[in-house]
């Protein structure tokens, strides 16, 4: 083993070491100051001088004072913004403020860090990565589709030379899927957007592992690529039916992509210090940007001006990162065309 690829198993090896976090609850929900706002605001509906039509209804929407017409109209219920969920939030703002004019620094609540809506939208910064990311996708896929079939020459049957064509489409529809309800969980994450954003995460990254796994070892024979993929597959289904039907566990799911995610960097690490590739300067570069990304997952930090963290630049790591792998991915159909063009001659 080489000394770039001794490095990279050590890298993989450091980031391991971070997969297991102590579990214990935000700091901010036992703050007393935050406890006692929020039992006053559930009880009289008001942070303050503000306060919030939903407290005057029930959970299930129906009227507990008031006429029907004071109620929130239909087409802004998609918010899902309760009672509760109004009360947290601006307790959390209200006693975020408190501890900034006191020198304080910004703590969790409930898991999360204290962001700043705007139009209702919980993470805008992560929402507005994530659509760019849904885009860059789109436009990664859609050249990619129009290289292979219009620009590149064809079998006589008109299928295209090269072999990963169905699973880099597959992969196109599992990333759009994926940032399309990224951007929806972080707009508003009620238990049914949660549930969609983990769940397209680990299909996205269970089947770039199988995917990584099949390009770099050069499977093209279909019995061969069933029995990669059969195992990957049932061991990424179980998971998704564990959080959606058993535990909602986002540490869990952390972990779990984390573990396939360094996996990945690492056989294309690899895979790219002894290939004769042309476009490998390419996987050096992902993978240096990908390494970066995954270092802002692990190095948790609060929300600048309550509105990029850690997590929004992750989001922000990740448009170039789609750009430069679908650039890749472009450059390794003509690479491989070429190649199988040259031996039928």
């Amino acid at each position: 083993m080489n000394q770039i690829a001794r490095s990279h198993l050590i890298m993989f090896l450091f980031a391991l070491s971070f997969l297991v976090p102590s579990l214990e609850a935000s700091e901010g929900d036992a703050d007393p100051i935050y406890k006692t706002c929020l039992e006053d605001c559930e009880k009289s509906g008001c942070v303050g001088e503000m306060c919030f039509q939903h407290c005057k209804f029930s959970s299930d929407g129906k009227p507990i004072d008031g006429p029907w017409y004071l109620q929130e109209p239909l087409y802004q219920k998609w918010k899902q913004w309760d009672c509760r969920s109004d009360c947290r939030y601006h307790c959390m703002i209200a006693r975020e403020e408190q501890r900034w004019k006191l020198g304080g620094k910004p703590i969790k609540y409930h898991g999360k860090w204290p962001f700043q809506r705007v139009y209702a939208i919980q993470e805008p910064a992560a929402v507005a990565f994530s659509a760019i990311s849904l885009a860059i996708q789109f436009h990664g896929w859609l050249s990619f589709f129009i290289l292979l079939n219009y620009k590149l020459p064809l079998r006589p049957d008109k299928k295209t030379y090269y072999e990963y064509t169905g699973l880099f489409h597959i992969y196109a529809i599992l990333a759009m899927n994926f940032w399309f309800w990224s951007a929806v969980c972080h707009t508003r994450d009620v238990e049914l957007t949660e549930k969609l954003d983990y769940s397209s995460a680990v299909a996205l990254v269970g089947f770039s592992f199988i995917l990584t796994i099949l390009r770099t070892f050069d499977v093209r024979d279909e019995a061969s690529r069933v029995m990669v993929a059969a195992p990957l597959i049932a061991f990424v289904m179980t998971h998704i039916l564990y959080l959606n039907f058993y535990k909602l566990d986002y540490g869990l799911n952390t972990k779990v992509c984390m573990a396939m995610g360094v996996a990945n960097l690492l056989i294309w690490g690899v895979w790219a210090c002894i290939t004769s590739h042309p476009s490998r300067w390419k996987v050096w570069l992902f993978n240096v940007g990908g390494t970066i990304a995954l270092l802002l997952e692990i190095y948790d930090f609060p929300p600048y001006k309550g509105f990029i963290d850690a997590h929004a630049l992750w989001h922000a790591a990740n448009i170039p990162l789609a750009y430069i792998s679908w650039s890749f991915v472009r450059d390794d159909a003509v690479f491989r065309t070429s190649t199988l063009l040259k031996k039928t001659k």
